[in-house]
């Protein structure tokens, strides 16, 4: 009889052992990252790309460049028409000097035409025909500066197309700049210099792994016990019964619920809609994307 009881109780000992450790954690789920992948924003060939699987680059560092000389040279040439198109503005004051002159003169004439007539020297016609003179110049002065005015403004107009066109190529020629946009490590490399690239075309993939997402998924149930920026605790196997613990932050709850992923392997628990969270957790540098964690959520 004695021999019969030692099984038994060995066999509910891991019983109760397999349950707590099933309820130790609140869930679970695997970690990921921001990952952005960097592709070309021009065409032709990479002249550089200074970059390899597993380096740390910064925010806004160049780290390649884009052949563009032939968009250099488009710069030059559009920068040509414009200095020649301004160059056919026509100078007004010159243009119109003459007529200025004339104008000046006209008014001396008058002048002088007026006190003869008042010394009855000269007739009353010759003071209008001076007069109507002074008119028909000051007219053609205000017609000229008008033509010229207009044509000056049309040129102006020109040139500001151009000015354009410059900006256009300005922004091409910064995008053959190849700038890294975020803090990160690279995970993948997908082009390398000298060969030809287009619009779109990865060139690799960045992650910010210093920063790593915990996407679990917690029961309609759990619900009621977690909130946005509420600290939790993250689990992390290493193998060989080596165990750390993180500190993290819900950052997201998802408004939706969904049917519990397929990893989850009995039928009872596929059946049952959980919902998604995403928890922050600073990396020591030990976290890898893909790792498992488990989370136990702080009362």
């Amino acid at each position: 009889m004695k021999y019969k009881i030692a099984p038994f109780a060995v066999i509910l000992f891991f019983f109760f052992s397999c349950k707590d450790t099933k309820n130790e954690y609140d869930a679970s789920g695997t970690f990921e990252a921001t990952e952005v992948i960097v592709s070309a924003e021009a065409n032709g060939q990479i002249l550089e790309l200074n970059v390899n699987e597993g380096d740390l680059l910064k925010e806004n560092q160049q780290i390649g460049v884009i052949d563009s000389t032939q968009l250099y040279l488009s710069k030059m040439q559009l920068s040509q028409n414009k200095k020649a198109i301004l160059s056919g503005r026509p100078d007004i004051s010159t243009q119109i000097a003459s007529l200025e002159k004339e104008l000046e003169n006209a008014i001396t004439d008058k002048k002088r035409i007026a006190n003869l007539v008042a010394g009855d020297v000269a007739s009353k016609k010759q003071l209008d025909d001076a007069t109507t003179r002074i008119a028909v110049l000051q007219s053609k002065i205000t017609a000229q500066k008008s033509s010229l005015n207009t044509t000056t403004s049309s040129l102006n107009e020109q040139g500001n197309g151009v000015n354009v066109q410059l900006a256009q190529i300005e922004d091409q020629l910064k995008k053959c700049k190849i700038i890294n946009p975020i803090n990160g490590t690279v995970l993948v490399k997908y082009s390398n210099a000298f060969e030809m690239t287009t619009i779109g075309h990865p060139l690799y993939k960045i992650a910010d792994v210093k920063n790593m997402i915990l996407r679990a998924y917690v029961t309609s149930s759990q619900l009621s016990q977690i909130k946005l920026s509420q600290k939790v605790t993250v689990f992390v196997d290493f193998g060989k019964d080596e165990r750390k613990e993180y500190s993290g932050t819900i950052s997201w709850i998802s408004d939706k619920s969904e049917f519990t992923p397929k990893t989850i392997q009995t039928k009872d628990e596929r059946a049952n809609s959980v919902y998604a969270v995403k928890i922050a957790v600073p990396n020591d540098g030990y976290l890898k994307i893909g790792m498992y964690g488990d989370i136990k959520i702080k009362n």
